[in-house]
């Protein structure tokens, strides 16, 4: 893939999306900078779960199998009414049904070994530069190419700006301007045990969500189960940016002690809990301007309750060097065809993660309508309604 140009591609921020986008197009023989503003590279968070369009992405990368490696696979995904105990729907997740209909698994991994193996990549190949301690504050560009401006006042050119700065990018800014990201008034708490930490009775390789009126309490085994994920959600107006703050143990009692035994015993084991505040935005389709474009949170940002983050950015990443090989000596089409391509599946997820977070935390007839609709459904029927996402690309 020939291009007059061989200034490199600059990559602000690296996080997964960041990291796929480097994998992608180093892959493709292109040089790329990876400027990060954290002073190392790593992944802030604990569990992320990945559904079989990611990995259909992390194979086209040549990662599916590394990033396998140190996941666990739960048998099934279940739902179970918080007040009462009862199951609402199960999923089976390793059936061969599951495996025919989608072809790639289902599986739960640490973000951090994702991360780590997506970093490992590039770590290992001379086409890209990992630079840290790096923010990009702005950027510059004219028909040639692109100057990153960054915080230090040092200015970086490259012939092209991918904008993976996350949920409060800098470069959306300058792109779309739409201000700051919508407040969903929902707080994740999030913890990780070791497994001899849980109680044996309660230890389980499936996946488990426990809906509750305005919460939802979800937990699950890690790195190869050695670990055990949980993740607490519930309603509230506290605002605070970012990832990784320290949470009020005792806002997270006063929303779950009337649920059931099973949750709050789980609940009880945890000294530290971290916490962030769910924000998201409403969908665009305008994510590039001339050599600029915009990838994952930065380009979409949405809840977490199809769970489809990283899987959204690693498309993206997919997408974008297969756009760019295509039309190498014209990044502004090739980044208008990428975002035509992309726009509609990314806001679908934006807005369907919405709809699951209101059927998640749903009260009173509203949760009765839910546990009606859901439990009476097949494993079959249950993949129908996710084949959009699963299936896709």
């Amino acid at each position: 893939m020939a291009s007059k140009n061989q200034d490199p591609f600059l990559i602000a921020g690296g996080g997964i999306g960041g990291l796929a986008a480097a994998c992608a197009l180093a892959r493709r023989g292109l040089p790329v900078r990876v400027l990060e503003q954290a002073a190392e590279f790593k992944e802030i968070g604990a569990g992320i779960q990945l559904g079989p369009n990611i990995f259909r992405a992390l194979d086209k990368i040549g990662l599916r199998e590394a990033v396998l490696a140190d996941a666990h696979r739960p048998p099934a995904m279940e739902m179970r009414c918080a007040l009462s105990g009862d199951l609402v729907t199960r999923i089976p997740l390793e059936d061969k049904r599951f495996l025919d209909r989608f072809t790639h698994p289902y599986a739960v991994t640490h973000r951090a070994d994702i991360h780590g193996t997506v970093l490992n990549a590039c770590l290992n190949d001379n086409h890209v530069t990992l630079e840290t301690q790096r923010t990009v504050e702005t950027f510059e560009q004219d028909a040639d190419s692109v100057t990153a401006v960054l915080q230090s006042g040092e200015r970086v050119r490259g012939r092209a700006l991918i904008g993976c700065d996350g949920m409060w990018s800098k470069i959306r800014d300058k792109i779309v301007g739409d201000g700051k990201p919508r407040v969903s008034g929902h707080i994740a708490y999030r913890a990780v045990l070791k497994k001899d930490e849980v109680p044996p009775d309660l230890w389980r390789p499936d996946v488990i969500l426990w809906a509750g009126p305005r919460t939802h309490f979800v937990h699950y085994p890690l790195r190869r189960g050695e670990l055990y994920n949980l993740v607490a959600v519930f309603h509230s107006d506290r605002y605070e940016e970012g990832w990784d703050a320290k949470a009020d143990a005792g806002l997270l009692w006063a929303h779950f002690k009337d649920q059931r035994p099973e949750v709050l015993r789980m609940l009880e084991r945890i000294d530290t809990w971290r916490m962030w505040v769910l924000c998201d935005r409403e969908p665009v389709k305008d994510w590039s301007k001339g050599r600029v474009a915009l990838l994952g949170d930065a380009a979409h940002p949405m809840l977490q309750y199809l769970a489809q983050g990283a899987a959204m950015a690693t498309e993206d990443a997919v997408c974008l060097a297969e756009k760019i090989a295509a039309q190498p000596d014209d990044l502004p089409a090739a980044f208008a065809a990428y975002v035509q391509q992309r726009y509609l599946r990314t806001a679908r997820v934006q807005i369907m993660a919405r709809v699951y977070g209101d059927f998640y935390h749903a009260r009173g007839p509203a949760a009765e309508l839910r546990n009606q609709m859901l439990g009476g459904r097949t494993p079959e029927e249950s993949y129908d309604g996710i084949s959009w996402l699963y299936s896709g690309s």
